[in-house]
């Protein structure tokens, strides 16, 4: 474990607000978000907290405005997830669409997912998606990066045995740092085995508002897939 890489406490890094919210998204924020909000302290059972029973629950981590993560959830009904984004336009934005349409197979955390994660029982997530996450492009801000030997362990400790874990990015140097701490992870086997196992988007991807914009501007995007090895 490099020490530049990883911080025994983390902070989070990035914008928790931006525009005004309006008046309906306020309410949001003041009456769904509380409700739908993980508890805080050590969760014994991630499955009970849905208002239904689940077969699984997946984790993803900085959901944005909530397109990728609102589709999951309509194609997957059976599935609990959890939402991690602490940017309240976002939030807002997410919990606007989830309310209208009556899904229920969410629950969302608005801090730190690094602080979440070690709060998670040791294999109880069918999978995690890190997708876009800021790339902290500069030198100096690497140490910023979501991605560390240390992150990957926390995910490691979260993923039941074969879980998934999806990073998808539009930053060469991100993706490249994402790789070759995967590949020197004992926990995670990279399942790409061709190019195009990595340049194209995962079954049945939706194209986020960020990537239209990355692929307008000329970046490929990249979407790496590893499995956690048996344990």
């Amino acid at each position: 474990m490099t020490h530049d890489a990883d911080q025994d406490e983390r902070a989070f890094f990035g914008r928790r607000k931006g525009k005004a919210l309006r008046d309906g998204q306020s309410l949001l924020i003041e009456e769904t978000l509380p409700r739908l909000r993980l508890p805080e302290g050590e969760i014994a059972d991630p499955k009970a907290l849905f208002p239904r029973p689940v077969e699984a629950v997946r984790l993803e981590i900085g959901f944005g405005g909530g397109e990728h993560l609102l589709m999951r959830m309509r194609e997957s009904p059976e599935i609990g997830f959890i939402g991690v984004e602490p940017f309240i336009n976002g939030m807002a934005k997410f919990l606007a669409v989830a309310a209208r349409e009556g899904l229920d197979n969410i629950r969302v955390w608005d801090g730190d997912a690094a602080l979440l994660l070690p709060r998670l029982p040791a294999g109880s997530l069918d999978a995690i998606d890190l997708l876009y996450p800021d790339p902290w492009p500069k030198r100096r801000q690497r140490k910023r990066r979501f991605v560390s030997e240390r992150t990957l362990g926390l995910f490691a400790r979260a993923l039941r045995s074969g879980g998934r874990f999806r990073f998808a990015s539009d930053i060469d140097d991100y993706v490249g740092w994402t790789l070759s701490r995967l590949l020197a992870s004992p926990d995670f086997d990279w399942v790409d085995e061709r190019p195009d196992d990595w340049r194209k988007p995962y079954p049945g991807w939706i194209r986020t508002r960020y990537e239209a914009k990355a692929i307008k501007a000329g970046r490929a995007p990249s979407y790496l897939s590893a499995l956690r090895r048996a344990f």
